[in-house]
């Protein structure tokens, strides 16, 4: 007989607590909670699961999800069968060949990032044109904007710790002077740069939102805005600068350089191009 075990919805909370324990960000908290009561919600009345409804979950989630949603989901579900002790049952994620390129709709260009930064000024959003430059300069995610106080910009290092992993930055000094100066205009003495009218720190789903807003008059696709393409931009950008992606890895904060290699990823656009040229010029050319 399969080996089976009955979970319940009260479980979630504690589970909550243990992906705090294990020091998840907040954000994957909230994400594996959302997906663990997707899966409690796909077991319906009957709570009792065993290797086989696992799969049977699975290829639904296949058959519903792209496959980079499918693995996430899976994510969560083998850190919830790691907290309820039966890690025997954990699911296999779907093996993914890695692309060579980006999707040529989600690339965003300099000149796009700079309309952006611009559109914001123009209808007096100065912090989120600062947000927008702060992470395609500097290549950090929005959740780490908490790292920037007037302490540390005055000093021009930031010190960021995430997942684990302590980092340092250093901000180039144009973008320093900026911050510093809206800063002093906005009378912000200490503490967090990106705050609210109440000096809450800024939430980013409310930053992703103003950035979203701002695509009409900049004239910039929907589907190329939002926080982490700026970080891939300044990723790009870097690369093709210094063709160090060791160095990147360690500003991205990087475990693994095959990561890193992903953010410098070309278009499938430009890819297309290359691979026509090599055949014309070294292949055809023979033929002809």
């Amino acid at each position: 007989m399969d080996f089976s075990i009955e979970v319940s919805e009260s479980e979630i909370e504690i589970f909550a607590d243990y992906l705090y324990q294990k020091e998840n960000a907040k954000a994957t908290i909230n994400k594996y909670m959302a997906d663990i009561k997707k899966f409690l919600s796909f077991l319906a009345d009957d709570k009792r699961i065993n290797k086989k409804v696992l799969l049977q979950y699975k290829e639904w989630l296949v058959q519903k999800y792209a496959v980079n949603s499918v693995n996430s989901m899976l994510a969560a579900l083998n850190q919830f069968l790691e907290f309820l002790n039966v890690g025997k049952l954990k699911v296999k994620r779907i093996k993914v060949q890695k692309q060579p390129f980006l999707q040529d709709q989600k690339k965003l260009t300099e000149k796009e990032c700079r309309k952006l930064i611009a559109t914001a000024m123009a209808e007096g959003k100065e912090q989120l044109a600062l947000c927008i430059e702060t992470i395609a300069c500097t290549g950090i995610r929005i959740s780490e904007i908490k790292f920037l106080t007037v302490e540390r910009v005055k000093s021009g290092k930031i010190e960021i710790y995430n997942k684990g992993k302590y980092r340092r930055i250093f901000l180039p000094k144009v973008l320093q002077r900026k911050l510093l100066s809206y800063c002093h205009n906005n009378q912000i003495e200490e503490g967090w740069i990106f705050v609210t009218k109440n000096g809450k720190l800024k939430d980013r789903s409310n930053i992703w939102r103003e950035m979203k807003r701002l695509k009409e008059k900049a004239g910039v696709a929907e589907s190329k805005i939002f926080p982490h393409n700026f970080r891939h931009l300044f990723a790009r950008i870097y690369y093709k600068v210094t063709k160090d992606i060791t160095g990147l890895a360690d500003l991205l904060g990087h475990s693994s350089i095959n990561v890193t290699r992903i953010y410098t990823a070309t278009t499938e656009t430009v890819f297309q191009k290359k691979l026509d040229k090599i055949v014309e010029q070294e292949i055809l050319e023979c033929t002809t």
